[in-house]
């Protein structure tokens, strides 16, 4: 353990109190094996039992740490395994049963979003993935925090486009079915490529196939802390920049690690990872896309956007996997548009396109996220959108993401608003060329090359 000066603490102190630091989540993983059943009502109350067993102390715990230490912890959360993994053939109404017990589980424990109701379908689905990516619209429409979660493709296995095409009608239905709430229900699915197992973040966390009966996983973030630190360090070179993003991260992560360790200790619960990610929210002084206008930009989304992000994406992980031996999840940079006051701005101007945010997404952490579109916006260029970025994930090696909101109602130009965390975002501009044809030829895109390590 490296030694704290008082500079140290005091600098951390600062941090919290000027600069938007906190732990964004502390998730508790836990594995839904043992609760098989071929009756679904029992299937549903075995879920609940155990998580509500399992995580029982989760948010007192979480409490007492934030008190003790004096770090905001926002959120405490609880991912499960993939229900269709231990749903079997079970039908969509089971389905919809079990993301019920989920959501009564959730709030039994006090949490704010519990996620894991989802599928892995990237080289084929079973009729249990079916049935569960069938049951999406109606469960994810009648729960208020289930989170849920496709993985439709990796690079070992190349892209199902049986899938995307699936989730884009999926996406659609979903948006209808919660149109009085401004399409919400969409903001808890993510659609995702090489989607990693010990992701603590929402709506994309779900407890990993090799993970322990139950696991702590830390997310932390502080875009504040890393603008400022950009900010003081006046005109100097890039490298200079990068180093001081290093040290910054370091001291951010040190912070979930230590948060990690307490709360895995006092709950008897294994720790997992610390996920370095710089997350956003709507609040002044908390956005990523200012971190990438102090650099030097004149807006996010202009010209040099993608280069910058990049350098703030490789020097968040350098200094991050210096602070802690386990580093996991998605780690970097999101880019939530919703979630993001600077991104909010610079999409509202026209500035930060679609089209921009995709190349960006070739470097950062996740994908095209929050994003609100028009509600005429048909399927097929929905599932375009989908197979685009995908792609970006599998032929580079890493996790990408969509999440999508097709905004009943909404045209270009209109505001949507979520609320709490999730924000507000303007509705942005889609090109509406079709790809129906390219979509509806089917089956899977095969692996790149390069997926031949063995």
């Amino acid at each position: 353990m490296i030694g704290l000066t008082n500079l140290d603490i005091l600098e951390t102190i600062n941090m919290i109190r000027e600069e938007n630091l906190d732990v964004r989540t502390v998730t508790m993983g836990i594995s839904l094996y043992d609760c098989v059943s071929e009756d679904e009502n029992r299937f549903a109350d075995k879920i609940y039992d155990k998580i509500t067993k399992t995580a029982e102390r989760l948010v007192d715990v979480g409490m007492q740490i934030e008190k003790e230490y004096g770090i905001p912890i926002i959120n405490r959360r609880v991912s499960v395994t993939p229900i269709s993994l231990v749903g079997g053939a079970m039908g969509s109404d089971g389905y919809v049963k079990a993301a019920h017990a989920m959501n009564r589980a959730a709030n039994t424990l006090g949490i704010n979003f519990i996620g894991g109701f989802g599928a892995l379908v990237q080289k084929g689905a079973t009729k249990g993935a079916h049935n569960l990516i069938e049951a999406i619209p109606q469960a994810l429409a009648e729960t208020d925090i289930v989170c849920s979660s496709v993985n439709v493709a990796s690079t070992k296995a190349g892209i199902n486009m049986d899938a995307i095409a699936r989730m884009g009608s999926i996406i659609k239905q979903l948006a209808y079915d919660t149109r009085e709430q401004g399409s919400i229900g969409c903001a808890k699915l993510v659609v995702f490529a090489n989607v990693p197992d010990d992701n603590p973040f929402m709506a994309g966390a779900f407890h990993g196939i090799g993970e322990p009966d139950s696991v702590i996983n830390v997310g932390v973030s502080g875009p504040g802390v890393v603008a400022a630190a950009v900010r003081r360090a006046g005109d100097c070179s890039l490298g200079e920049l990068a180093e001081i993003i290093k040290r910054t991260a370091f001291k951010i992560t040190r912070m979930g690690q230590l948060v990690a360790h307490e709360a895995s200790k006092r709950l008897g619960v294994p720790f997992g990872i610390v996920d370095l990610s710089l997350a956003p929210t709507p609040a002044v002084g908390d956005s990523v896309a200012r971190i990438l206008e102090e650099l030097g930009l004149e807006r996010c989304g202009g010209p040099g956007t993608t280069a910058a992000l990049a350098m703030l994406n490789d020097a968040v992980k350098k200094g991050g996997v210096m602070a802690s031996s386990h580093v996991g999840g998605l780690s970097g940079a999101f880019i939530p548009v919703s979630e993001d006051a600077g991104m909010i701005e610079a999409a509202s101007m026209g500035v930060l396109t679609l089209e921009k945010l995709e190349a960006m997404t070739a470097v950062c952490s996740v994908g095209l996220d929050m994003i609100v579109i028009p509600w005429e916006t048909p399927e097929a260029v929905i599932c375009g959108i989908i197979a685009d970025e995908i792609s970006i994930g599998v032929a580079n090696t890493k996790t990408t993401a969509v999440r999508l909101i097709p905004a009943y109602g909404k045209k270009v130009g209109d505001e949507v608003s979520f609320g709490g965390l999730l924000g507000h975002a303007p509705v942005m501009p889609v090109n509406m060329s079709s790809p129906e044809r390219f979509i509806s030829r089917g089956g899977r895109i095969p692996a790149p090359i390069h997926s031949l390590k063995n």
